[in-house]
């Protein structure tokens, strides 16, 4: 399936925010919290993952998310398990990743009824670069003044626990079904595969990635099965579309020309696979990156630096 520019989806939260720049120029009277994006044509099947771009001005409700075992019991064909990439983060911005102590299903309970839920899950600070994996069953949230891509196995099933004097339902008897009890474990930090390439979070559904490309270079992207890219940073022409800074496409097993801009550019590319493709990224007018050792290849300044400095 050749490489195709996504398509946004406007979604309206009470949290979320009516300016979106640099990310997107999506106009809306009204709070803006996701954009989700979509194959251009509606009749495709749908991807098994999901990308979205999160615009925080207050405190998200605090949530879980089933496995896909507690999904598939429930009548749904997976859970969600997703990770976050910080775009803009605001001073003083937080997330919450799991519980700060263990607790008993009895003691969940009680909490969530009482609100002190949100005094029992790990707040930590956010910034821009910063990488999260949010595995099904972990008792999260995002803070405010925040702009997150989020990569997901697509499911719309949340279970909320806390919602921050909004008067929405809260699932109590879902939340205390599925929710991991301990303290969540640290994960992996990211790590290069090559100067290009850093790896900042695998598990069974997807790999996601960093790329990071110098400038006026031409590169082979390569992709085996159904992948997400998103301009974070400068530009480049991806087949025979502009690519910039909040555009987005999709491809399924095909592979593209990336022409380079003058400054650089860098994409969140996320792709349906448990473990790094080592043939994914090949440089035309050099050696495969993947295969130079990484002291041998040229450093690359993140263009990134640029639109973080605007925001």
């Amino acid at each position: 399936m050749p490489f195709e520019r996504a398509t946004a989806r406007v979604v309206s939260k009470p949290w979320g925010s009516q300016d979106l720049r640099p990310w997107s120029s999506a106009d809306s009277q009204s709070a803006i919290g996701e954009l989700m994006f979509d194959r251009i044509d509606p009749h495709t099947p749908d991807p098994s993952l999901l990308l979205k771009l999160l615009f925080t001005t207050q405190d998200l409700s605090i949530q879980v998310h089933p496995d896909d075992t507690f999904a598939q019991l429930m009548g749904m064909p997976n859970g969600k398990t997703e990770a976050w990439y910080v775009l803009s983060a605001a001073e003083g911005a937080q997330v919450a990743i799991g519980l700060n102590q263990s607790m008993t299903r009895i003691e969940l309970r009680d909490a969530i009824e009482s609100g002190s839920i949100a005094d029992l899950v790990k707040w930590q600070s956010a910034s821009v670069g910063d990488v999260f994996f949010v595995r099904a069953g972990t008792i999260h949230a995002i803070g405010a003044g925040l702009v997150i891509a989020e990569i997901q196995q697509r499911s719309d099933t949340t279970f909320r626990l806390f919602d921050h004097g909004r008067t929405r339902e809260l699932h109590i008897d879902q939340a205390q079904a599925v929710a991991n009890l301990e303290p969540t474990k640290a994960e992996p930090t990211p790590t290069n595969i090559t100067v290009e390439r850093m790896q900042l979070t695998s598990c069974p559904f997807f790999t996601f990635e960093r790329l990071d490309l110098p400038p006026d270079a031409t590169w082979e992207l390569r992709v085996g099965c159904e992948a997400w890219a998103v301009v974070i940073g400068g530009n480049a022409t991806i087949g025979a579309m502009r690519a910039g800074v909040g555009d987005v496409f999709f491809a399924d097993e095909d592979k593209a020309v990336v022409k380079v801009g003058r400054d650089g550019v860098a994409i969140l590319l996320a792709y349906a696979d448990g473990v790094p493709d080592p043939d994914l990224l090949r440089e035309l007018d050099g050696d495969f990156a993947t295969r130079r050792p990484i002291e041998q290849r040229r450093p690359v300044v993140s263009p990134l630096r640029a639109v973080e400095q605007s925001l």
